[in-house]
């Protein structure tokens, strides 16, 4: 047996090794290779590494070179442990409609535009490339055509040099190959629109340069077929080929000008992409480190991040102390600090400590992977305002068609000599003219550049539909907790009924909380536990929603909650009802202890009120959007935190069935709402109304029924996301009104309209440089987007 016998005795194929092995059987089988899993003999000619006082053995050499890069991943069985999901394929769609999706790229069947990549990639565009050869080939053969038919006007007779009729003869073997192979690809989905029965930009683009090559050819070999007035020199008819070959270069450069644009615009989602490093830091039980691929790292492995290093996962701290920068992830530039036990996002920046976190959620499941998600779907979504284009579309090329075919007759019956030869250039004219690229291209250019946009500054757009509403919205409904205020109530007040009882309240109070799940729970819990106080198990425990919680503590009974609790239970408050309001009317929740049915004090709990939701608000009515605060606390609490912002409207000791209700009530005075929330109990009403926005400290239930995500959990995110739909919707209206009253102006234009006063025709080749430059111009104008100031 050869050694390469021998070192690949194994019986099938294996596509992860990049190479072909076969598998021993059951009986000759000795060790697996940690890699790939498969049956290895081990012996003095298999390859093999030593690590951790083992050998291991590998079917080839490519799964050692693996094992070398990572060598604990793989020995602690690690590998064998995670699920390799098989990667998905990359799939391609057509950025006007969305609804296709194919395995490969190529052109929509709907438009004929070129497909992209669902999720951008840094690889290069193949159909870029191609058409980028295709036009500086174009480009070779339109510059000799465009001087052997223009060189008189400026000096240069090179026809009279050559002969006219050599000079057609050269000129239909410069074009032929222009037309027949580097236009190909237009051609092909001008035949594919027919096919399927939707005639686009590429349908007139086919039937104009296929018309004027046509009519050349037939000029150049059968001109008797033309009456003896349309002959010029030589008895030769005047040709096209200039025009046609012209005419493909003009189209190759607005293609190729496009594709580059179409690229910028899935920038920010590769930004978005970089942000996470390919290595990480893993630290091994022994105290030893080494960077390992980040493919290979998994939850619960505990990893080192560095003074300037990327975050590598989402995590939680378990050692040291640092501030970190998530304005990539957030848009907040101000570095936030983090200690043991707080969270740590992948692709954020570690500024001035060094921390160990221990990894949580890896690969797909991290945030920064969901963010490029949602961004990448929100690129394939279709706004309302699209259904306009969408609906002239489809009526706009047999429009046009149509239009060509009485300007050809028009002029062919009205117009001077050579009538047949004006009828031909304005019929192409008008074809190449009114491609609707532009008014495809109008609306979701502007999305996806927007959609990036606002992921930069911490804002994630679910689809289109909800930024198009975003821009229209004129009443914000927002939740308190978590909302306005931190999220992180605290313990502030313990008062007694009884001199010496506040510790008693208090271990009361916080034994019951354990088994609450109430916001205001840990509060109450890490207030007694500040204290040193023991909390004694608890019987019977029962949450009266809206109202509180009872149960039995050592035999004894207790009820912490609101007054609507005590009521319920026959409990009288009169001696605590005065000092209750005063903490409220200072923005605090008070809450009412009783034990064995008699009222024994109050605990309250403030939940301090974020630093940007003041200015925040202040913005959101300059932009004319009136704000209701709608909350589970009383009316005197909400009252106080209302008059503090400046709110327009309390609703207060709101349930949580409730919100769904007032968005309800809302619309139906009228009124066009978003409702801002974090919670659970949020997600009915984000989903009732016209625009839901999760706060991103919130629940995943409320991400998921939201339209907008706000990654920093704060209004100033609102007013981030206010500006950009308002500026995408404004973006949308500029590109739209600049594509119709492109094809208003420059279908007349092209059919002849100017000629019986100023004597102007336009030429197919003015019509093809225009018609590019048009789709360039609206991918222009959204490219602003960009550049706006959130």
């Amino acid at each position: 047996m050869t050694q390469d016998a021998h070192r690949h005795h194994h019986d099938h194929t294996d596509e992860s090794c990049g190479h072909t092995q076969t598998r021993t059987n059951s009986d000759e089988a000795g060790v697996k290779d940690p890699v790939c899993g498969m049956s290895v003999t081990p012996g003095p000619e298999a390859w093999s590494r030593d690590y951790g006082g083992e050998t291991y053995y590998f079917c080839s050499e490519g799964c050692r070179t693996k094992f070398d890069a990572d060598p604990y991943f793989y020995a602690s069985g690690n590998a064998a442990k995670v699920e390799k999901a098989a990667a998905p394929g990359a799939q391609w769609t057509c950025p006007m409609h969305p609804e296709f999706v194919s395995d490969e790229p190529g052109a929509c069947p709907i438009c004929g535009m070129a497909l992209e990549p669902m999720v951008p990639s840094d690889e290069p565009s193949e159909e870029l490339t191609d058409f980028t050869r295709r036009l500086w080939i174009s480009a070779v053969a339109a510059v000799p055509l465009v001087i052997l038919t223009m060189g008189e006007a400026v000096g240069i007779p090179v026809r009279d040099w050559i002969g006219h009729q050599f000079a057609v003869y050269l000129e239909f073997l410069l074009a032929t190959p222009i037309v027949l192979w580097a236009a190909l690809p237009f051609f092909q989905r001008g035949v594919s629109s027919v096919v399927n029965r939707a005639p686009n930009m590429w349908t007139l683009i086919s039937l104009g340069v296929g018309a004027a090559y046509l009519y050349s050819l037939v000029a150049t070999f059968l001109p008797g077929v033309f009456p003896d007035q349309y002959r010029g020199i030589g008895g030769m008819v005047g040709t096209y080929f200039e025009a046609a070959v012209v005419i493909v270069t003009l189209i190759f450069v607005g293609q190729v000008l496009e594709l580059r644009a179409r690229e910028r615009t899935g920038d920010a989602i590769k930004s978005l992409m970089n942000l996470a490093p390919k290595t990480a830091r893993r630290i091994l039980p022994d105290g030893s480190e080494y960077d390992a691929p980040l493919e290979n790292i998994v939850a619960g492995d505990l990893l080192r991040v560095r003074p300037g290093d990327s975050v590598p996962v989402d995590g939680e701290v378990v050692e040291g102390r640092s501030s970190v920068d998530e304005s990539m992830i957030t848009g907040e530039p101000v570095p936030i600090e983090k200690t043991v036990g707080d969270r740590v996002t992948g692709g954020t920046i570690n500024k001035n400590g060094t921390l160990a976190i221990r990894a949580t959620d890896v690969g797909a499941e991290t945030v920064l992977a969901q963010i490029v998600d949602m961004v990448a779907g929100a690129r394939r979504s279709k706004a309302p305002i699209q259904g306009l284009a969408d609906r002239v579309s489809e009526i706009f090329v047999p429009t046009v068609v149509g239009v060509a075919i009485l300007a050809f007759v028009a002029w062919l019956v009205m117009g001077p000599s050579p009538a047949f030869v004006f009828a031909i250039a304005a019929a192409v004219s008008v074809l190449i003219i009114a491609c609707p690229c532009a008014l495809g291209l109008a609306t979701p250019i502007s999305i996806t550049t927007a959609a990036g946009r606002g992921a930069q500054a911490g804002v994630l757009i679910k689809d289109a539909e909800a930024l198009e509403r975003m821009a229209r919205v004129d009443t914000l409904v927002v939740d308190k907790t978590g909302t306005l205020t931190e999220g992180k109530p605290r313990l502030t007040e313990v008062i007694a009924l009884k001199a010496g009882a506040e510790d008693d309240v208090l271990a009361s109070a916080a034994a019951l909380e354990r088994g609450s799940e109430h916001p205001l729970a840990d509060a109450i819990i890490g207030g007694a536990e500040e204290r040193g106080l023991t909390m004694a198990k608890v019987l019977e425990f029962e949450a009266v929603t809206g109202k509180g919680v009872t149960g039995r503590v050592e035999d004894r009974s207790i009820a912490l909650g609101n007054l609507g609790l005590m009521q319920s239970l026959g409990i009288e408050t009169t001696d605590a009802d005065d000092t209750a309001d005063a903490l409220r009317s200072e923005g605090k929740t008070a809450m009412y202890v009783a034990l064995d049915g008699r009222l024994a004090g109050l605990v309250a709990v403030a939940d301090p009120i974020k630093e940007t939701t003041e200015a925040a608000i202040r913005e959101l009515h300059r932009q004319g959007l009136r704000v209701i605060m709608a909350t589970g606390d009383n009316q005197r609490t909400a009252d106080a935190v209302a008059a503090k912002l400046g709110i327009d409207e309390v609703r207060a000791g709101v349930l949580p069935e409730d919100k769904k209700i007032l968005v309800d009530e809302l619309r139906d005075q009228g009124a066009r709402i978003a409702m801002a929330g974090d919670g659970v109990n949020d997600a009915p009403a984000l989903a009732a109304a016209d625009v839901g926005i999760a706060m991103g400290t919130g629940a995943d239930v409320a991400v998921d029924s939201a339209g907008l995500t706000l990654l920093a959990g704060d209004l100033s995110g609102i007013v981030r996301a206010r500006i950009l739909a308002k500026a995408t919707l404004r973006n949308i209206k500029q590109n739209l009104f600049f594509a119709f009253f492109y094809n208003a102006v420059g279908v007349p234009i092209a059919a002849g309209a100017l000629y019986p006063v100023f004597g102007l025709l336009l030429s197919p080749m003015v019509a093809a440089a225009a018609m590019s430059l048009s789709s360039v111009s609206v991918i222009g104008n959204a490219l602003r987007l960009r550049r706006l100031k959130l």
